[in-house]
Parts: C-alpha cells; sequence; structure tokens
C-alpha cells in the first residue's frame, strides 16, 4: 500500500494538471466518471493515502488500496481504473484503486492537521488523540489514520525500531518522553521516506522491515505476519525494543 509520502511525491508529479481542463474520461469504476468530464480541475491534493483531485463543489478521491498504481503520460496492459486525458495527448492513469466523489469543501471532509507530512500537522492534537486511547498498542496507534494520516506498515516499523519501543508497547503505558517521540518520529521518517524515496533508495535505508537481523544489536528480529487490530507485518527487535505494558 503507498504510504503518505509516495501521495505527495504523486502530487508533485501532477502538479502541472491544476487548471486544465479534462477532455477524455474513462475506465472500469463504476462511478459515473463522465461527471469530471469538461470540468477544470481546481487543485490536486494529499491527506494521508489519499490523493484528491478537486474540482468546483466535488472531489475525486483516489485511495490506492494494496496494489494501486497510476500513470502519467503512459499507459500499461492493465485498464485503467480511471482515465483523464488533457490536451496534447497527456493523460493521467490510475490501477486498481478505490474511487470515491466527495462533495463539498475538502475542508469539511479533512482533519489537515492529522497529515504528518501537512504544513498543518499539530502534535499536540496526536498526542490528545492518543491519550484517549490508552489501551491501543503502538503499532495499531501509528496506523491510525485519524491520529497519523500517511503513515503506513513501512513506517510503522521502522519507527517502532527507531524509538526502541515493541509493537505491542500500550500507549498509556509509554512515558511522556517516549510517546513524544513517537509523534515525532511519525513525521520526521515521513519526511526522510519521502527523500529516500525520490533518490530510489528508500530499500537500502530499512532498519528491521523485511529484514532478518538487528543493526543495533546483531539480534535475530521477531516476526509477526498479522499483529495487532489492523492484522499487518511487524517486524522488531525483542532485546532493544522495549515492551511497555
Amino acid at each position: 500500500m503507498p504510504e503518505g509520502p509516495s501521495l505527495v511525491i504523486l502530487r508533485e508529479q501532477a502538479a502541472a494538471f491544476a487548471g486544465r481542463t479534462v477532455k477524455r474520461v474513462s475506465g472500469n469504476s463504476k462511478l459515473d466518471l463522465q461527471r469530471m468530464h469538461g470540468r477544470r480541475i481546481v487543485a490536486l491534493r494529499s491527506w494521508g493515502k489519499h490523493f484528491l483531485i478537486e474540482f468546483d463543489n466535488f472531489t475525486m478521491r483516489v485511495h490506492f488500496l494494496l496494489f494501486g498504481t497510476y500513470r502519467i503520460n503512459e499507459g500499461n496492459p492493465t485498464p485503467p481504473r480511471m482515465s483523464l486525458g488533457f490536451a496534447k495527448g497527456e493523460e493521467l492513469n490510475f490501477y486498481a484503486c478505490s474511487l470515491k466523489y466527495i462533495e463539498g469543501a475538502l475542508d469539511d471532509s479533512y482533519d489537515w492537521s492529522g497529515d504528518v507530512m501537512a504544513e498543518q500537522w499539530d502534535p499536540a492534537g496526536a498526542r490528545r488523540k492518543l491519550q484517549a486511547q490508552p489501551d491501543t498498542i503502538a503499532a495499531d496507534a501509528l496506523l491510525d489514520q485519524n491520529v497519523f494520516a500517511g503513515v503506513g506498515n513501512i513506517i510503522k516499523n521502522e519507527v517502532l525500531h527507531r524509538i526502541r519501543v515493541h509493537p505491542e508497547s500500550t500507549i498509556g503505558a509509554l512515558p511522556s518522553r517516549k510517546l513524544g517521540e513517537l509523534i515525532k518520529q511519525a513525521s520526521v521518517y515521513s519526511f526522510e521516506f519521502y527523500e529516500w524515496k525520490k533518490a530510489y533508495e528508500l530499500k537500502k535505508h530499512y532498519q528491521v522491515h523485511t529484514k532478518t537481523h538487528c543493526p543495533r544489536d546483531g539480534n535475530r528480529l521477531s516476526y509477526r505476519a498479522k499483529l495487532g487490530r489492523t492484522q499487518r507485518r511487524a517486524f522488531f527487535c525483542e532485546l532493544c525494543q522495549k515492551r511497555y505494558e
């Protein structure tokens, strides 16, 4: 599943389509895609894992789920879920994704302060949200899009290893300093992820995700195929990641 930094990269890559008029619409979605035909794109935005194509009075939300992809000014053999064509043969193509119309102003639907890569990101607000769910384990908390919009499984595993917190630690048991580190690094690591991905070197920076041994102490990493409420893969070190409970 593409994580928040990947959506920021898509937003940047597609920025030139803002202000352009949609000349052609196709795709195998069951939505009325023709609603966008002849309409001008007001803005291209992202919130967490959502890519937002904003028109006057409505927005098309694209969620890439687990296997969604996109192509700009090129296609692939797979039929697109949605294809938007523009003048000069330019196009935006989206595959294996979820589409949804959002009516009205986006500010009525999104809390921008919850996006870890947004200018409006509010760490204090994230702390208040976490303190309201003390029994939630750290692994699930980091994947809660209402608290950390944009954080995905890679960021979750890497952040918890970086701050030396076991993924099954409960939020209420974390010392205040550790809770602050978790909140801070969710955003810090997301921006590092963004830079590494743009440089095509993200995987070489993995410390624990998909790895077998801890780079700090050499201990063999623990692996859970499904951990917590979110049932996502977890890679962690039982030796240097402390369990708070």
